[in-house]
């Protein structure tokens, strides 16, 4: 079954929907003002104005708490009101760790103190995914999806890490209305030319702006920063959520420091064991299953915007073909510019992680169709970073940096093309767009860090692993995996759609909040619909 709409959906980029009622047909020249209706009741969550980056420092930090004593020292936090109830603070931390006397980079943390501070348990430090996507932005806007039981007990804490939003941000270019259009999936040598001058010249661009700090900006960094943070809050013990890419930061963390543990939920989790090839190959077949599911469930819907009758799948291979030859105005959303075939598969890509937008993609199929790429440029814009005012925040440049430290990435183009051809089969529809994915990562400055392996953190207590059957982001198979790595792991299933549970699922968060307040781990394997 799909979510309601209005559903709020944790995914990188932050990205969510408020759909109005569904129409009752998408067809004729009734349907053209009815479909302008509904898409002006559209809403996407885009990110307001950034406010001003903190900024690198070399300074040390003052009045420093202890960590363990082979590990660097940080300052406790000095929280300052800053507004709705909301406290923040800025965290030094050492910029290079294998140098940790040297310079010294500024972390964004915000905190919601708990609302019952005689029953305080401590605080709960959050990560809402990415790479790239802001712990403060969610903290601020999406808090209240941890029931008042939680938000009670613990102070809800979010952080930026290292390089995104206002934590010592990597920037490599500043308009990337160019770079987000490009056609990801190339047919020819010509567009393939197009794609790797782009990622080239993106690369040299980070290499050019950031200097040191595009060498220190991989999870394996975060994960010693995320001890640090717990340092400076004051907690003898991390109590830890993450969500998708939050997952890797919190399995890394695990492994280094399975004793700080008090507990631990990973939704949405990603396989620290993974290649770069293996990651998405994953994620290739399933976007395409969830494609699958998406189109199939709207040709069995008369009532779908795009159902065409029945004849859904044909419809919507002849739409994104004549986008690919003729990109579309945005003609409703007064945008300059137009909906390329790069930009239409984003939108599709990033509805998969909600099914409760499946409806706002057959509104935007809908319109497509009828010559108007409006909502589909509507549903790309908070995936990509892109503000109101056509600005972008550091989610592409932050995502891209991270990863390229995080996966030994291939310096020959040819074994991306060689990649998207043995995905075709299997996944058609994604196989160029996942393949080409981290084309940038071939043409780097610095190495990659990080080297993909298992993680067993002996010793941690109780570790709550969730994984969602039809996630198309973190596919189900790799959080079977991490619960079986970790000697703590306990497996929670929601058979379901989209991208990870605790937002959707009553019987996940009956379990994982009991297991956060009480340390009650559930039943390993347990199921929920």
């Amino acid at each position: 079954m799909r979510r309601r709409a209005g559903d709020h959906r944790v995914i990188p980029g932050g990205l969510g929907w408020v759909l109005s009622s569904r129409l009752m047909s998408n067809r004729g020249k009734a349907a053209r003002g009815r479909l302008a209706a509904v898409a002006a009741a559209v809403v996407v969550a885009a990110a307001c104005s950034p406010a001003p980056p903190i900024n690198l420092a070399t300074l040390p930090p003052s009045t420093p708490s202890p960590t363990p004593a082979t590990g660097p020292t940080v300052a406790r936090a000095a929280w300052t009101d800053c507004g709705a109830g909301n406290q923040c603070a800025t965290i030094m931390v050492p910029e290079d760790y294998a140098n940790p006397g040297g310079r010294r980079i500024g972390l964004s943390v915000i905190r919601v103190p708990a609302t019952n501070p005689a029953k305080r348990i401590g605080s709960l430090i959050v990560n809402p995914g990415g790479p790239g996507g802001s712990g403060v932005e969610f903290v601020q806007d999406d808090s209240a999806i941890f029931p008042a039981s939680i938000r009670s007990q613990f102070d809800i804490v979010g952080f930026d890490p290292r390089g995104v939003n206002l934590s010592t941000p990597v920037r490599c270019q500043d308009n990337l209305d160019g770079h987000v259009a490009l056609d990801g999936s190339p047919d020819n040598k010509a567009e393939l030319k197009i794609l790797v001058d782009e990622a080239r010249s993106f690369a040299e661009a980070c290499a050019t702006r950031n200097g040191d700090l595009l060498a220190h900006l991989s999870t394996d960094d975060v994960a010693r920063d995320l001890d640090l943070i717990r340092t400076a809050i004051g907690d003898a013990k991390i109590n830890y959520f993450g969500f998708s890419y939050g997952t890797l930061i919190g399995a890394i963390y695990a492994e280094m420091f399975p004793d700080h543990i008090r507990s631990m939920v990973l939704d949405g989790a990603i396989d620290p064991s993974l290649d770069l090839e293996q990651f998405r190959s994953g994620q290739a077949r399933a976007f395409e299953t969830a494609l699958r599911n998406f189109l199939a469930d709207c040709a069995k819907d008369k009532q779908c915007y795009f159902h065409e009758g029945g004849h859904t799948r044909r419809s919507f291979d002849a739409l994104m073909a004549s986008i690919e030859r003729h990109p579309l105005p945005a003609i409703r959303a007064k945008d300059r510019r137009k909906l390329t075939t790069g930009l239409a598969w984003q939108a599709v890509a990033g509805v998969m992680y909600n099914d409760a937008a499946w409806s706002a993609l057959a509104l935007g199929l809908a319109l497509a169709k009828l010559g108007d790429g409006s909502v589909m440029l509507l549903l790309t814009d908070p995936q990509n970073g892109r503000n109101k005012n056509g600005s972008y925040s550091n989610l592409i440049d932050a995502y891209t940096a991270n990863t390229c430290l995080d996966f030994p990435a291939s310096r020959d183009v040819a074994t991306y093309t060689a990649l998207a051809a043995r995905l075709k089969p299997a996944a058609p529809d994604f196989a160029g767009l996942l393949a080409y994915n981290d084309l940038s990562c071939a043409f780097w400055s610095v190495p990659a860090v990080r080297t993909p392996a298992t993680v067993s953190a002996k010793g941690a207590p109780p570790i709550v692993v969730v994984g969602t059957t039809g996630d198309p982001a973190t596919p189900y198979p790799w959080a079977v995996s991490v619960a079986k790595q970790l000697s703590s792991g306990v497996l929670v299933t929601r058979r379901g759609q989209g991208h990870t549970a605790f937002a959707f699922s009553a019987c996940v968060q009956r379990a994982v909040t009991s297991y956060l307040l009480d340390l009650k781990a559930p039943r390993d394997g347990l199921s929920c619909d």
